[in-house]
């Protein structure tokens, strides 16, 4: 079966890849001229390096991008990072890290020998968690994530310590605007996994080539083609003018939404479209630092605290993630980065930096700062709040499926979403032949 993948993110080079596997002949189209979609490689003149357009990270619960990586021969050790989840606040006040112990007592033992927090507050949070796992990690219907917290009684404190951070970072939407149930979804898939679940994965190599570049080797992929028109036939679709027995699109939701609304009108379709129209985005952004010299920091991830909505949220030291002496790039990222887009680059560069060196005092100078590059990815996911309509992978039209982090995955707009949909939708075409 011939089909054409418009998008080459994480969704469509999953997608091509499953294709490919299951025997079919994928075309790969891409408006851009790099594969990777919203987590892809960049150069910056800058700083006279490549880049990825945002420090990621993964998680362990991640399995089907883990799986892929597999099944492309690729070795995790060399390509992620892998520790244990320990989330240390720069600042000292704050510290809550996984055991090397069979779940749950892994998260038992890391909740009730949290640093920052009284014993009272301990057992709220492992009361809650408790009550989730009990629930099946089901939130009552339209709730926000603040509100399910209020509920059951996490303080001020907890909520800026731990669940706030711990939501923006995973949901990219404000924590009083967060769905409470994807955020629920979210938890049940690593907080209550496994111990191996909730181990961060921070990339050792460059997003491109982690795996989607090898994924797409030897496919008939088209990079600066930007598809034009879809057309349904009785025997498939063609994609400008080129006949395929099926199509999935990958793409983000406006382009979906392009080259949807070229065809015919029905209920359904009005529907998507609508759908589509009413999702919002939120961005997110990345401000890399060049030291004159590796600061070698004795986690390569620190929280930091963001008191004024426009500052960062997570510290990534890569000489302690690449500990030869020669790397000396720092990573900051800020999530929900409204506010920040709104300011002055240079005032927010320079707000940062003075947030970097005030919260880590306690590890030493940080070394001269030689360079920087904000890089700021505008429609970096959907606003995850509750009673968004996300589309299924499957449509109306049988020679058509969807494949995004915007569709239903179940998860909010992370990668793993984009993933898993781009599978379910070429297995989904597989079984239809």
């Amino acid at each position: 079966m011939k089909v054409a993948v418009i998008g080459a993110g994480w969704a469509g080079c999953a997608a091509a890849w499953a294709l490919k596997s299951q025997g079919h002949a994928p075309t790969v189209f891409e408006s851009a001229r790099h594969i990777g979609g919203r987590a892809r490689r960049i150069y910056s003149p800058k700083l006279q390096r490549e880049l990825d357009n945002g420090q990621h990270i993964l998680l362990g619960a991640y399995t089907q991008t883990l799986g892929l990586l597999r099944e492309l021969g690729l070795d995790e050790s060399t390509r992620l990072h892998r520790q244990e989840l320990d989330i240390v606040a720069a600042q000292g006040d704050f510290r809550l890290r996984n055991r090397a112990l069979p779940a749950p007592w892994h998260l038992l033992a890391g909740l009730l020998s949290a640093q920052g927090i009284g014993w009272r507050q301990k057992l709220k949070l492992a009361r809650f968690c408790r009550w989730l796992e009990t629930q099946r990690w089901r939130a009552p219907d339209g709730l926000t994530v603040l509100q399910l917290l209020d509920r059951h009684g996490q303080d001020a404190d907890l909520i800026r310590l731990f669940w706030q951070p711990l939501c923006v970072a995973a949901m990219n939407t404000p924590i009083e605007q967060a769905c409470a149930q994807l955020f629920a979804h979210v938890l049940r898939d690593s907080l209550g996994g496994p111990r191996q679940a909730s181990q961060p994965l921070i990339p050792l190599t460059d997003l491109g080539r982690l795996w989607c570049e090898p994924a797409l080797h030897e496919l008939d992929v088209h990079l600066g083609h930007r598809v034009q028109s879809l057309q349904l036939t009785k025997d498939g679709v063609d994609v400008d003018s080129q006949p395929f027995d099926a199509a999935i699109l990958a793409c983000p939701p406006p382009q979906a939404r392009r080259l949807l609304s070229t065809l015919p009108s029905t209920a359904h379709s009005e529907q998507l479209l609508a759908d589509l129209d009413a999702m919002q985005y939120v961005p997110i952004a990345t401000l890399y630092l060049d030291l004159n010299q590796p600061w070698n920091l004795p986690h390569p991830m620190l929280m930091l605290h963001d008191v004024t909505g426009s500052a960062g949220q997570w510290l990534f030291d890569h000489s302690a993630l690449k500990p030869d002496g020669r790397e000396t790039l720092l990573a900051i990222v800020v999530s929900d980065a409204i506010r920040l887009q709104a300011l002055p680059r240079e005032q927010a560069i320079a707000a940062i930096v003075e947030q970097i060196r005030s919260q880590t005092q306690r590890f030493g100078p940080m070394p001269t700062v030689r360079n920087t590059e904000l890089i700021i990815e505008k429609r970096a996911t959907f606003a995850a709040v509750p009673g968004l309509r996300r589309p299924s992978v499957t449509t109306a039209w049988p020679a058509l499926r969807l494949a995004g982090d915007w569709t239903n995955t179940g998860y909010p707009g992370v990668l793993e979403g984009a993933v898993r949909s781009g599978l379910q939708a070429a297995h989904s075409l597989g079984t239809t032949t």
